[in-house]
């Protein structure tokens, strides 16, 4: 049988445990997936256990990301640039840590978008926090010319400009709407617009009609940010496809089989996050 579970703390809101327990099911796998709530003083000791523990590995969720980054090796360059994980998986005895948000975002966005293609294109990114990193990177690792980096705070903005390079302009988030022309895509990677938030209050008239607009957000799946966006004509994706897509490579590593996202998972976790919800 083999074991992997998702950490965190709190750790009972997470929806892993229904991801991952359905494509065990599917693929009919002796396998299980749990949540284990750890604390951040009792991280250092669940790593160092990490490989003797029966585990084939585990997710990473808040606030535990940026902090397993410098407790394990990274498993690769696109990682060590990030400076956050978010999969953890054992090879040789030894842990090592990976990202999958940014294939997560990417994925989902090539999913709900045939053909979609940022390559050469501008993109604006609101919110300079730790879900922006992921983000940020995989625009650019897909070749996008320029990535607009609008927060309430230009340091933190700045900040992605020296991680990430001169293909980042950072810009204080007052001045957002004045910057969607020419954008192929918008991304809120911010948590307004999630129940109980503020709303995004974006000016959008500005932005093409032709560009993607998506969330990370996904409670609720649909974001007033992507309802306003849809009103005027804009093909929207939302926040749940991330969270589907960012799950498949971790169940590779840890159960040998590459499970596919399919429409029937997805209205499964839809109707778990809202029980009216109708495809």
């Amino acid at each position: 049988m083999i074991n992997a579970c998702v950490i965190g703390w709190p750790i009972a809101h997470s929806r892993s445990p229904l991801i991952h327990g359905y494509w065990l099911k599917q693929y009919g796998i002796d396998g299980s997936y749990t949540r284990r709530p750890v604390e951040p003083a009792s991280l250092a000791a669940f790593l160092a256990d990490l490989p003797q523990s029966g585990l084939a590995g585990c997710n990473v969720t808040l606030p535990h990301k940026e902090a397993v980054f410098g407790l394990v090796t990274p498993a690769d360059a696109s990682t060590k640039r990030l400076g956050a994980v978010n999969t953890l998986f054992l090879r040789d005895g030894h842990a090592l840590g990976t990202n999958t948000d940014g294939e997560g975002f990417i994925n989902s966005l090539q999913s709900s978008v045939p053909g979609f293609n940022i390559t050469n294109e501008r993109a604006m990114v609101l919110g300079a926090g730790g879900a922006s990193l992921a983000v940020v990177n995989a625009i650019l690792e897909q070749g996008a010319s320029e990535v607009v980096v609008a927060n309430r705070t230009l340091e933190k903005a700045e900040q992605l400009r020296q991680r990430f390079g001169p293909k980042v302009l950072p810009l204080v988030w007052d001045e957002a709407g004045d910057q969607l022309t020419e954008c192929g895509l918008l991304v809120n990677t911010t948590s307004l617009g999630m129940k109980g938030q503020p709303e995004v209050g974006l000016n959008m008239s500005r932005l093409p009609a032709e560009a993607i607009v998506t969330d990370i957000v996904y409670t609720p799946l649909r974001t007033k940010f992507l309802v306003d966006a849809t009103a005027r004509g804009n093909r929207t994706v939302d926040g749940l496809g991330m969270l589907l897509h960012q799950a498949v490579r971790g169940f590779s590593l840890w159960f040998g089989v590459t499970p596919q996202v399919t429409d029937e998972l997805h209205d499964l976790v839809a109707r778990d996050i809202d029980p009216d919800y109708k495809r």
